[in-house]
């Protein structure tokens, strides 16, 4: 039987608009998105997985006072101009390699911040009758193959809607989005689940499963039609959640355990480990940093 091809995925969507008001005051005038993990910004992570996903065109949904974004996927021709007079090599290639080609990049604007779903709505005119995926940059994946790259692979296997999840504990299910197992289609710990609900942020004992939705989609462009009419949900917002399930039963839902771990750097805890999880990958970094932190532990009394 000759496999069905599905249309390729060319566009990410990331929806940068949000405030970042829990990294108050480091973001008062700073992009949450532009925050460093390491020495790359978190917005960067995502651009670089899309990237290797394939990913051909790179939407920003942006709000106010998010231009240090458009800066950093522009060139910088002051620094760039001192960097070759002092023949800084290195630090001239990591500023300019990864820059996209002219008109691979659009910025466009969310002027309210009505949500996940509408920020993605806000995108419409761009994605056309195309599915897409979309990056929340603040959801940032440790693994060898880029998270977004396995779950175009899945795609072009099963086509479909497809959902980055993972396994949370119940007490946490009010935070996330829930996947409802069809459990017709699959076992409950299988690799790839198909959903025949998702509910968004429910109480620990109505989540019909444990498995959370994180910051990664792929979508078909019918999903646009259905965030147009979308009511506001959870936290008074358009939920990216609801549309989706509103999708079920006119096209196939699945839920992705990706190979990886995820980082919340939407939260402090979730920052800070991320940027210790992500400095021991790097060689030049990890042996000093392994004294250190465990001169920290021993003057905090850790062991």
């Amino acid at each position: 039987m000759t496999k069905k091809k599905h249309k390729k995925i060319r566009k990410v969507i990331f929806p940068v608009g949000g405030l970042g008001t829990r990294f108050l005051p480091a973001t008062k005038s700073m992009p949450k998105e532009m925050l460093p993990v390491v020495d790359k910004p978190l917005i960067h992570y995502a651009f670089e997985e899309a990237h290797a996903a394939g990913i051909e065109e790179f939407i920003f949904v942006t709000g106010r006072n998010k231009g240090a974004i458009a800066d950093h996927f522009d060139y910088s021709y002051e620094l760039q101009d001192i960097l070759s007079n002092k023949n800084k090599k290195r630090e001239l290639k990591v500023t300019t390699e990864w820059i996209p080609e002219a008109g691979n990049i659009i910025f466009t604007r969310q002027r309210q911040p009505l949500g996940l779903g509408h920020a993605v709505w806000c995108a419409r005119n761009l994605i056309g009758d195309e599915p897409f995926a979309v990056i929340l940059a603040d959801d940032l994946v440790l693994s060898k193959k880029a998270c977004l790259k396995q779950m175009v692979e899945q795609y072009e296997d099963c086509g479909g809607n497809i959902l980055g999840v993972m396994d949370i504990p119940k007490s946490d299910t009010e935070k996330y989005g829930i996947v409802d197992i069809d459990s017709k289609f699959s076992n409950s710990d299988a690799k790839l689940v198909k959903a025949r609900g998702l509910v968004e942020k429910p109480a620990p004992e109505k989540a019909p499963s444990t498995l959370s939705i994180i910051g990664r989609y792929i979508l078909q462009p019918e999903v646009m039609d259905i965030l147009a009419k979308q009511k506001a949900g959870a936290g008074g917002e358009i939920q990216l959640t609801d549309a989706i399930a509103t999708m079920i039963g006119r096209s196939d839902v699945f839920g992705y355990r990706y190979d990886g771990v995820r980082y919340d750097c939407g939260g402090l805890t979730g920052f800070v480990a991320a940027n210790v999880a992500f400095a021991l990958e790097r060689e030049d970094v990890r042996g000093r940093l392994i004294n250190q932190l465990v001169g920290v532990f021993d003057r905090a009394g850790v062991k």
